[in-house]
């Protein structure tokens, strides 16, 4: 197992400084960038710039412990979950990088043009959702699936995203993914009543209502969930889309025709 080397001797300029967060400081005044705001935690390894921007968390930037290097990560709101969802990250070897990103997060610059400041920048293809509407939540959620269906280097599974996102009774569903397997939720809006007692609209999702795979020896599967009965078999991702929306249950409303500002 490799030993990481002394911090101090991997790092000596941010050593030099204090900490990771006092050598972000250091670079921006030497840009002539405006002075960043770091929260209070801090070493060599670890900084936090928080964002002024409603629904995104902190940047985190974190330097790797057996080579020199950072990396970024940016989470906000942006699946419905609940939970944050990566939206930016990044790996550089220039620290100098990384200041100008990170004040442009703070300042609630659109991710698309957070992309375009550093080369190093990296967009999950998650749309921010500070409002959490329903058609954003699944227009955020569909652009992950396709970035990471180009990503992954299996064109079959490439195939069936693409496929299902042309059928509008699928692209208006909530999709995600287990195991290589594709499928699909609705977004079920509920009311609670906010504490000054108007109603704040917030969302669930129903049960997964249908499954689709994709084998590597190009043929698909419509199944139920999860890992039930096989409804249907097809050679091409395109039947397998035709028989799974043809086999959705009841009437699950509109098609989503609306879409956030995007990173496309």
């Amino acid at each position: 197992m490799r030993t990481p080397p002394d911090p101090a001797a991997l790092y000596p300029d941010v050593a030099a400084e204090g900490s990771l967060a006092a050598a972000l400081q250091a670079v921006a005044a030497e840009q002539g960038l405006s002075p960043i705001a770091v929260a209070p935690e801090s070493d060599l390894f670890h900084a936090r710039v928080p964002s002024y921007a409603p629904g995104r968390e902190a940047l985190t930037v974190s330097a790797w412990h057996v080579e020199r290097k950072w990396s970024i990560a940016g989470r906000g709101r942006g699946n419905g979950s609940g939970k944050p969802q990566l939206l930016v990250e990044g790996t550089t070897q220039d620290l100098r990088e990384v200041p100008l990103v990170a004040l442009a997060w703070r300042d609630g610059v659109p991710l698309r043009d957070i992309d375009r400041l550093a080369s190093f920048v990296e967009l999950t293809g998650r749309y921010e959702v500070p409002d959490d509407s329903p058609a954003h939540l699944v227009a955020s959620e569909w652009a992950y699936l396709r970035k990471e269906a180009r990503d992954a280097g299996r064109p079959e599974y490439q195939a069936l995203i693409e496929a299902t996102y042309a059928h509008p009774e699928l692209r208006h569903l909530y999709p995600f993914t287990s195991h290589w397997n594709l499928l699909f939720s609705a977004v079920v809006p509920t009311l609670e009543a906010a504490p000054a007692g108007q109603a704040n609209s917030t969302h669930s999702f129903s049960e997964a209502l249908i499954c689709l795979m994709a084998s590597h020896d190009g043929s698909y599967k419509v199944r139920t969930p999860f890992y039930g009965p096989i409804l249907a078999e097809a050679t091409t991702a395109e039947e397998a889309a035709g028989v799974a929306a043809r086999l959705l249950p009841g009437d699950l409303g509109r098609p989503v025709s609306a879409a956030p500002g995007g990173q496309d």
